[in-house]
């Protein structure tokens, strides 16, 4: 299944590993079978990072992503001419504009329909930041470039074991309590059920809520947010005809038998799901954006500044995030 239109991937920080990385997929796309996608700037970041690997990387500089199809086969496309010097783990304020740059351009494009999706690479929060990017993180960026709240954008991380949602996601655990409403879990599951029909073809979603404290309250002696906060929404989201089961105790609900009994687990706090995610899938896992008119995946690591330019970073999880917004896009297409 590929998607009609190629995809447009944002460089990240061009001192991480994704320039990298990205020149090492395009390498092997033969024996990948990928769907065509174009990098937003970088060429000669690109050129210079695929030589830490060995790679004699032939780039072609192009103009949009209608010409990314037909260059794809011979050489990898570039859309812009946005550069800096390469220098692998030593980020700075320059490459944090191109990576800005790039991820506006590719939102961009892949929102007014010339690309068919976006594959964010890894950039660095505090260096964006350092260089007026005014979100916390790429998610919220997106949904404020779509026109949609930050309510509608919902993490959900992928691999070939689990997927995993978050329902509160970067705040401080001691605040989970407080911002955790039957609403937010409500609304969140609505989303995420949409969204494994559309994007991933499952019609039946099966839904596996956590608990938010340990053994999920054991009836409120550790806690009542299960009886007044959780189980309320799955009850309503029953009524709809949701296939939804909890509160689950977090502890066994990652566990070989019980992933196979839902499709998607929506945990109560960051961690709660990215821990399990990233102990069985790290070097495939996804982060994919749900909710937004646009489809959108990232792979489920940073910068990795520290092993840069060294030619040993798996490009495992970005060959999934290129694959895994391919196959939405076209399910997209088709529906």
């Amino acid at each position: 299944m590929a998607p009609t239109q190629p995809l447009a991937v944002s460089l990240g920080d061009p001192a991480g590993i994704g320039p990298e990385l990205i020149a090492e997929i395009w390498n092997q796309r033969g024996s990948l079978d990928l769907p065509p996608f174009a990098v937003v700037g970088g060429a000669g970041v690109l050129r210079a990072a695929a030589r830490t690997r060995g790679i004699d990387l032939p780039v072609a500089v192009i103009d949009g992503p209608a010409e990314a199809t037909a260059a794809f086969s011979d050489a990898l496309p570039v859309i812009g001419g946005g550069d800096v010097p390469y220098e692998p783990g030593r980020p700075d304020e320059a490459g944090a504009k191109l990576a800005l740059g790039s991820l506006e351009l590719a939102t961009s494009l892949a929102r007014d329909g010339g690309a068919a999706g976006i594959v964010t690479l890894p950039v660095a929060k505090s260096r964006l930041a350092s260089v007026g990017f005014e979100h916390p993180g790429q998610t919220e960026y997106l949904a404020s470039a779509c026109g949609r709240s930050l309510e509608d954008a919902v993490m959900m991380l992928a691999g070939p074991s689990l997927k995993a949602v978050p329902v509160t996601v970067h705040c401080p655990l001691a605040e989970v309590p407080r911002l955790l409403t039957e609403e937010m879990i409500y609304d969140k599951a609505r989303i995420v059920h949409r969204a494994l029909q559309r994007d991933f073809g499952i019609e039946l979603p099966r839904l596996a809520l956590a608990g938010l404290n340990p053994h999920a309250g054991e009836d409120g002696r550790m806690g009542n947010e299960e009886a007044v906060t959780i189980a309320p929404a799955i009850s309503r989201l029953r009524a709809e005809g949701i296939e939804a089961s909890g509160p689950h105790p977090a502890d066994a609900l990652f566990t070989h038998r019980a992933r196979e009994t839902y499709d998607v687990a929506l945990a109560m706090y960051h961690d709660q799901a990215l821990i399990p995610l990233k102990a069985l899938d790290f070097d495939e896992g996804v982060n994919v954006t749900l909710g937004l008119p646009l489809v959108r995946t990232s792979p489920d690591h940073g910068t990795a500044f520290a092993i840069a330019g060294e030619g040993i970073a798996d490009p495992g999880a970005t060959i999934a995030a290129i694959r895994m917004a391919g196959e939405m896009a076209a399910r997209r297409a088709g529906g």
